[in-house]
């Protein structure tokens, strides 16, 4: 309960300083609705709320979505973030996905492929340019994208059947996400999203982890983590940055100070200067390819 407590004193001292907390957005976006963006034929319809930008296209593109340890929460926690980046001008897709117990991995990943593919087959009446969508996530939801933007293409088994090229977002920000899920031998999340224990299913833990997908052909990384995660501790972020560079990948890597898992995201306005800088970068390269 102190901790709770501390956690809620800090994250108030954010907000009436004005330091940490989602901007308000430029402009309010121009239409907000809510789709089901999967197939179907898929084993539950799941829904996303889309945000439009106001002016003419073509327009960046935004997949959101939200943490919860792949067992709750809702996209209702990345709406801020929608709104924000609905007012810089992009076509936001704030995504919900199956959850655990029920739904095991991969089918959370084989869900944002589909939100991908929705986007590429709504481009034309969105506006939108499937060149540049780029793809954020907090926790969970930071991992399960990091395993999509890295399988995308690559024809292995998690890009197998519902992956694909178009699957590959042109750049990938991830804010508290658990690279490496080995290092959660015991607990319940990670037993109950993979279907076992470390000891009892090792290759899935590996498997699922993104620090072990890494490649060359990687997307470019924009990683935010705060230094007193001790949900997700920041080692995490810190391998999986080293295991980019050392394929050669872009990656960055805002270490958040003295912040722990809850705060960060509470306060992930903090990154965003640096976050937008490394999307405006990186998506303007994708535009010329």
């Amino acid at each position: 309960m102190k901790l709770l407590l501390a956690a809620v004193v800090a994250a108030a001292s954010f907000t009436v300083a004005g330091c940490g907390v989602v901007p308000e957005p430029k402009q309010p976006a121009a239409d907000i609705r809510t789709v089901v963006y999967t197939p179907r034929d898929w084993p539950q319809p799941l829904e996303a709320d889309l945000y439009l930008p106001q002016g003419q296209g073509p327009f960046p593109g935004m997949l959101l979505v939200h943490g919860g340890g792949w067992e709750r929460r809702s996209r209702d926690d990345m709406d801020r973030l929608a709104r924000y980046y609905a007012g810089q001008g992009y076509v936001v897709l704030n995504a919900s996905y199956r959850f655990a117990p029920e739904a095991k991995y991969p089918a959370q990943v084989y869900d944002l492929q589909q939100a991908m593919h929705w986007l590429h087959r709504e481009a034309s009446g969105l506006e939108l340019d499937v060149r540049r969508i780029a793809a954020f996530g907090y926790s969970a939801g930071a991992h399960l994208l990091s395993l999509m933007a890295l399988a995308a293409g690559t024809g292995d088994d998690l890009d197998r059947p519902w992956g694909g090229a178009q699957t590959r977002p042109a750049a990938v920000i991830a804010g508290g996400s658990p690279m490496d899920l080995c290092k959660f031998p015991g607990g319940k999340l990670v037993p109950q999203f993979l279907g076992g224990r470390l000891t009892e299913i090792p290759e899935t833990f590996a498997a699922a982890s993104p620090v072990t997908r890494v490649h060359d052909d990687a997307p470019p990384f924009y990683l935010f983590h705060g230094t007193r995660d001790t949900l997700v501790p920041i080692d995490h972020a810190e391998e999986f940055a080293q295991a980019l560079r050392a394929q050669g990948v872009a990656v960055e890597l805002e270490r958040l100070a003295a912040r722990g898992h809850i705060l960060t995201f509470l306060t992930a306005g903090s990154a965003l200067p640096a976050a937008d800088a490394f999307l405006q970068r990186y998506l303007s390269e994708a535009a010329l390819q």
